[in-house]
């Protein structure tokens, strides 16, 4: 299970990384001026580098077998959830965040990410519990 999860989590960063592509093409960092924004840039660049740091804290796991590095990955990556979920709510929301380099994210990329970043999300609890012995 441990491995499944690796493969949950790269794919969500290979789409997650496509969607950010998308919104930097889109001129998301040049449509930051405005004081409402959909996606402030704290938020659009912390979920990525914390989704890395949780992933290299997931290989020291798969390397050493040590239970608390899954435990470590499993807490950061309850933070990136908590920040994508958050980018995902004002995605979907429309009124005062209408605006955005991100209305143009492809609604098939928005679920591939949210779906395989939950699985990963599920997988690396169960492992973290050893819950697949």
């Amino acid at each position: 299970m441990p491995i499944v999860a690796l493969a949950a989590w790269l794919l969500a960063a290979f789409v997650g990384i496509y969607l950010l592509y998308r919104w930097l093409s889109g001129g998301g960092l040049r449509r930051q001026d405005t004081k409402v924004t959909r996606f402030p840039i704290a938020l659009i660049f912390s979920h990525p580098v914390l989704a890395v740091t949780g992933l290299g804290v997931w290989a020291a796991f798969l390397t050493t077998g040590q239970r608390w590095y899954a435990w470590a990955a499993f807490f950061v990556l309850t933070v990136v959830a908590l920040l994508g979920f958050t980018m995902f709510t004002r995605w979907l929301g429309g009124g005062r965040h209408a605006r955005g380099a991100e209305r143009r994210f492809p609604t098939l990329a928005v679920t591939l990410h949210g779906l395989a970043g939950v699985s990963a999300f599920v997988l690396v609890l169960l492992a973290a519990t050893g819950i697949p012995r």
